[in-house]
């Protein structure tokens, strides 16, 4: 299968990119590859390749950022993936897009469906719906909700907390949002589960669920660390400009439908993380 991947400078693209290509042919595309802003540049390049997925992970994410610069965020997150629509639907290729919980509300206390509506709350959360459905007018459009992710490559939780951790200071983190951690490995596996899979909304994530501050103890405790410097604090005494959702548990409904092996604890997948993270 030829597999055409954007934003594949990102953690997940990167992973993407390394799991595929062993077996099928992969276009790995950095920004300098492909800015989906520019609709002329996206048509040409994707006429080109003509593959028969596009894996659409490239996204404006600065979820801070993106309550600052709205122009941006609407640019990348809402023009751009309709601009990788219309060049899909030139060649007749699938969209699998990378979507997130922050589509959510967070009002709920049980995990959410892949029915349930979306209301976001912040910029980011309100460009990536929008993309979704974007993404979903196109003939077979899969829709991939994830959350809190981390891996191997750029800058993510994790790392932040394996670096802080070494300076032996207390470090304050929110204990009042609840999500599940995500290793990029296991989504990526996933994502490799559902190329042949129907279209439609999906909730990928880790299996189980933490809050911020019980994520960054398990951190330190993986890692051999001093736990104890983590101290919970409140999303209102963190004062970040985006509203987060309170509670953003997706649940793997769709994948069960499709008997897709579920993706494992994410205690396990943190563990896996730290062991490889701890010897490069």
């Amino acid at each position: 299968m030829k597999i055409l991947i954007t934003g594949a400078n990102g953690q997940l693209g990167k992973e993407l990119d390394r799991q595929l290509k062993r077996s099928h042919t992969v276009f790995a595309l950095y920004r300098v590859d492909l800015d989906i802003t520019k609709r002329e540049e996206v048509e040409k390049v994707i006429n080109k390749i003509k593959p028969q997925v596009i894996i659409h992970a490239a996204a404006y994410t600065a979820v801070d950022q993106c309550e600052i610069d709205r122009k941006r965020t609407f640019e990348v997150n809402c023009l751009g993936t309709g601009n990788v629509v219309v060049a899909a639907r030139e060649i007749g290729a699938r969209i699998i897009y990378i979507s997130s919980d922050y589509v959510f509300d967070g009002k709920k206390q049980s995990p959410y469906t892949e029915e349930d509506a979306p209301n976001p709350q912040s910029i980011y959360g309100m460009s990536k719906w929008l993309g979704e459905e974007l993404v979903l007018g196109h003939n077979d459009g899969t829709v991939i909700r994830t959350s809190w992710l981390y891996g191997h490559d750029g800058k993510n939780f994790v790392k932040t907390m394996l670096r802080l951790g070494k300076l032996n200071k207390e470090i304050k983190v929110v204990n009042d949002q609840v999500g599940s951690p995500t290793f990029v490995k296991d989504l990526s596996e996933t994502i490799g589960l559902l190329l042949n899979k129907k279209g439609g909304i999906y909730h990928v994530t880790n299996s189980g669920y933490c809050t911020w501050y019980e994520f960054a103890k398990a951190i330190f405790k993986e890692a051999g660390l001093d736990s104890n410097l983590v101290v919970p604090t409140s999303s209102k005494e963190y004062r970040a400009l985006a509203n987060r959702p309170s509670y953003s548990v997706l649940g793997h409904h769709a994948l069960k439908r499709e008997n897709v092996q579920l993706p494992r604890d994410w205690n396990e997948a943190l563990k896996d993380y730290i062991r490889k993270e701890s010897v490069q």
